[in-house]
């Protein structure tokens, strides 16, 4: 009895011990995640600065829901949503197939020390800024001097003004997002390969399988649990878009207005309203838009993946 109480103090003593080290996460999330939460309510506020002070003028401000369709009848909403969805829909498969295939890749590598290696240099993109990239990607789209019209010249082609042709930037946009993205994503699918059992390809050599008929039989379905919450957290952020991919890239060469049809999304559309017409009112509202969209289809596809498979589903 006596040594029970001793291992249950042991155990709440370690509990005690491991939960201190949650503080700093949990006092971050309140700061960060759930005081600013209160701002929600711009969204539904004709907010007037009635008196000079922020809380006492939202308090006093009517409410109303007109800054919700304020975004569905603007000429742009169309433009924005569809290049939105249609970017986020590529980078979603591409972000989940290409790392896959870069980790079978690698974790099948004999040379472990060139695997590192590889694994090092796919990963280094993820640590720079989209400012850092946006004046590379200057250096190598500008008209006079860059170096893809310098390849064009010494192959006798007429230089092209990359800022000005829209019909090339779905491209570059789609490769940047998955270059600066592959290290990252692959280093999780390599979390999951180091679990699988290595018994199980030795068994599938014996019988005469092939590595891609390993891959194709005994990685992809053991790491499907994985592509599936991946792909449901994926699909949360669809209506959401990397500012700064769409932002600073167009930018860095005075594009943003030519290469609009391709470039404005919903987040830098709202940055855009914010700063043009200081209208905090109608740029919160189409941000709680976009959160409530990504929680519907989180909790959709959930629902859909807990339905016909309930051990891949997140709960």
């Amino acid at each position: 009895m006596k040594n029970k109480n001793k291992i249950n103090k042991d155990s709440r003593k370690r509990s005690l011990q491991l939960a201190w080290f949650t503080v700093p996460g949990f006092v971050w999330l309140m700061i960060f995640c759930y005081l600013p939460m209160f701002g929600l309510i711009v969204a539904f506020k004709d907010y007037r600065n009635i008196d000079g002070n922020f809380f006492t003028s939202l308090f006093k401000s009517e409410w109303t829901l007109k800054n919700f369709e304020f975004f569905f009848k603007t000429s742009d909403a169309w433009l924005v949503t569809r290049n939105t969805l249609l970017y986020n829909s590529v980078f979603i498969v591409l972000n989940i197939v290409i790392p896959l295939i870069v980790a079978i890749m690698l974790h099948e590598l004999l040379n472990k020390r060139m695997a590192k290696a590889y694994q090092t240099a796919t990963f280094l993109p993820y640590f720079l800024s989209w400012i850092v990239i946006s004046y590379s990607v200057y250096a190598m789209l500008q008209t006079d001097t860059g170096l893809f019209n310098q390849i064009r010249r010494g192959l006798g082609l007429e230089p092209v003004s990359w800022y000005r042709e829209p019909q090339y930037w779905p491209f570059f946009y789609v490769f940047l997002n998955t270059w600066k993205g592959l290290g990252y994503n692959t280093v999780i699918y390599l979390a999951a390969l180091s679990g699988i059992d290595k018994s199980l390809y030795e068994a599938a050599s014996i019988d005469g399988a092939s590595k891609l008929q390993q891959a194709k039989h005994i990685t992809v379905p053991l790491l499907r649990p994985v592509i599936v919450i991946i792909f449901i957290l994926s699909l949360g952020g669809i209506f959401r878009s990397d500012f700064g991919l769409f932002f600073h890239i167009p930018n860095s060469g005075g594009g943003a207005a030519s290469l609009r049809k391709v470039s404005e999304v919903i987040d830098t559309y709202t940055y855009k309203l914010l700063i043009n017409s200081g209208n905090i009112k109608q740029s919160a509202a189409i941000g709680f838009f976009q959160s409530v969209i990504g929680f519907i289809l989180i909790f959709t596809a959930n629902k859909i993946v807990k339905r016909y498979d309930p051990e891949r589903a997140i709960y």
